[in-house]
C-alpha cells in the first residue's frame, strides 16, 4: 500500500496533540506485524483501551470433514441460504493453516455491533449487493465486483443497501499484499502491473463520534468470538496517517495480460497471501497466434490446490457452470478443459468470463457446509457422455 491520511494530525508523530479544551488526544499505533511492517497512527478522542464488560466467548471453529478421497470437487455456492446477521451468515467451506474460504448471503449487516477479526486479514469479494464498509479510518462504498481488503484487527461495521447479497470471503493468516513483482523498490506499482494506484479506493468521509456508553464488539480470535463492551465509540478518531488501512479494488479495473499464445494463471494474479495467491479472471481478448488454442491446456498442479469461484459470463473451458459455483482441483492430479471445449474455443476472439481464483500451496480441507452443497459427480464431468450415461 501507499501513504494516506485523513482528518487532523500533529506535525510530528509521538508528540503532544491537544484538543480545544487543552486535554490530549490519544495516539494509537496500528500494525498487523509488530513494529517492523506497515503501520498507521490514529488519534482518538478517548483511550481505545477502556472495557466496560466482557461476555462469554463462543466457538466459530469450522467442522472439518475428513474425506480422504483425492478428487475434483464442485460446490454450488448459491445454495448457501441467506441469513439476517452478517457474522452468522459466514459459512466456511474450505480451509488450511494459511487461509479460510467462506461464503455468505447476509440480508443485513452488523446491526448494533462492531466486528474485529484479530485472527486474519479479510478479503471480501462482493458478488451481489451494494453498501458501505465503515471503519475508524473512514468509509468505503462498495458494489458488484469489489474486493474489500481489511487488515486484521480493523474494527468495522458493514451495511447493505438491500437484502440480496452474496460474498466470497478469504481470511488470510498472513498479510494480504499486492504481488512483489508488480512493485518497484519504493513500493510503487510498476508499468507492467495489471492495475495501478488510481484503481485502489482508499477510505474517505472520516466520521468522528465523540460518544461514551456501552458499545458492543465481537472480536474473533483463535476461532472464538469474544463479546466486549467498550466505554467509547470506536470511531472517535479525529485523524490518522500511514500505510495500513482497508481499501477497495474492483475486479472490473483489472487489466488482463494477453499474448500470442495462452498465458499461464500467474498473469491473473491480484493479491499475495502467505502460501497462497488470489487471481482475477476478467473479460479479455483471446490469443492471436494464427494457430492459437484459447482454451487452457491440461496441467498438473502437483504442489497446489486450485479454487475457482465463478462470478459471471461464459467459461469456454467448462460445461454447465453456474454463478456462485466453486470448483476445487486438488494438487496431485491433472485437470483441464472439459471434452469438446478445446476444439470449440479455436477461432473465438474473446471471452466475457468473470471469476476469482485462489491457489493454495497447502492442501485444503472441506467443511460440513461444503459437503452440504457439493455436486458429488463433478469428478466424472471429464468423461465422454456415453460413459456418464451408462
Amino acid at each position: 500500500m501507499h501513504y494516506h491520511n485523513l482528518g487532523n494530525i500533529p506535525p510530528k508523530r509521538h508528540t503532544q496533540f491537544r484538543k480545544p479544551d487543552g486535554s490530549l488526544y490519544h495516539e494509537e499505533l496500528f500494525s498487523t506485524e509488530g513494529f517492523s511492517n506497515l503501520y498507521s497512527l490514529l488519534y482518538h478522542a478517548h483511550p481505545p483501551t477502556q472495557i466496560v464488560q466482557v461476555g462469554e466467548p463462543y466457538s466459530v471453529a469450522p467442522k472439518v470433514v475428513h474425506d480422504k478421497q483425492l478428487k475434483h470437487r464442485s460446490l454450488k455456492g448459491f445454495k448457501i441460504r441467506p441469513e439476517d446477521d452478517y457474522l452468522k451468515s459466514r459459512k466456511p467451506v474450505l480451509l488450511n493453516s494459511d487461509c479460510q474460504i467462506s461464503l455468505a448471503a447476509p440480508t443485513q449487516g452488523t446491526n448494533g455491533y462492531f466486528f474485529k477479526n484479530a485472527d486474519a486479514d479479510e478479503v471480501l469479494f462482493v458478488h451481489v449487493g451494494r453498501g458501505t464498509l465503515r471503519t475508524m479510518y473512514g468509509a468505503l462504498h462498495f458494489g458488484y465486483g469489489d474486493y474489500l481488503v481489511i487488515p486484521r484487527g480493523t474494527t468495522y461495521q458493514i451495511a447493505f443497501d438491500d437484502e440480496n447479497n452474496r460474498l466470497f470471503i478469504v481470511e488470510s493468516y498472513g498479510p494480504i499484499t499486492t504481488p512483489k513483482r508488480y512493485r518497484n523498490a519504493f513500493g510503487q506499482l510498476e508499468e507492467h502491473a495489471p492495475f495501478c494506484e488510481r484503481d485502489i479506493r482508499k477510505p474517505s468521509d472520516l466520521e468522528t463520534h465523540d460518544k461514551q456508553g456501552e458499545f458492543l464488539f465481537y472480536i474473533k480470535k483463535q476461532n472464538q468470538i469474544y463479546p466486549y463492551y467498550y466505554l467509547n465509540h470506536p470511531f472517535d478518531v479525529v485523524g490518522w496517517d500511514g500505510y495500513c488501512y482497508p481499501y477497495a479494488f474492483s475486479i472490473h479495473n483489472f487489466e488482463p495480460i494477453t499474448g500470442r499464445v495462452h498465458q499461464p494463471p500467474p498473469v491473473h494474479q491480484t493479491f499475495d497471501g502467505r502460501n497462497f495467491v488470489i487471481c482475477s479472471f476478467v473479460p479479455r481478448l483471446f490469443d492471436y497466434h494464427p494457430l492459437a488454442i484459447p482454451a487452457p491446456y491440461n496441467h498438473s498442479n502437483i504442489d497446489s490446490d486450485e479454487v475457482l469461484y465463478y462470478v459471471d459470463g461464459d467459461f469456454m473451458s467448462r460445461k454447465n457452470v453456474e454463478k456462485g459455483q466453486i470448483t476445487l482441483h486438488p494438487g496431485g492430479i491433472p485437470h483441464g478443459p472439459h471434452l469438446g471445449t478445446v476444439e470449440k474455443s479455436i477461432g473465438a476472439k474473446e471471452t466475457h468470463e468473470l471469476a476469482v481464483m485462489v491457489d493454495t500451496f497447502k492442501p485444503l480441507q472441506l467443511t460440513e457446509h461444503a459437503v452440504m452443497i457439493e455436486d458429488a459427480d463433478y469428478y466424472r464431468s471429464w468423461l465422454p457422455e456415453i460413459i456418464i450415461n451408462a
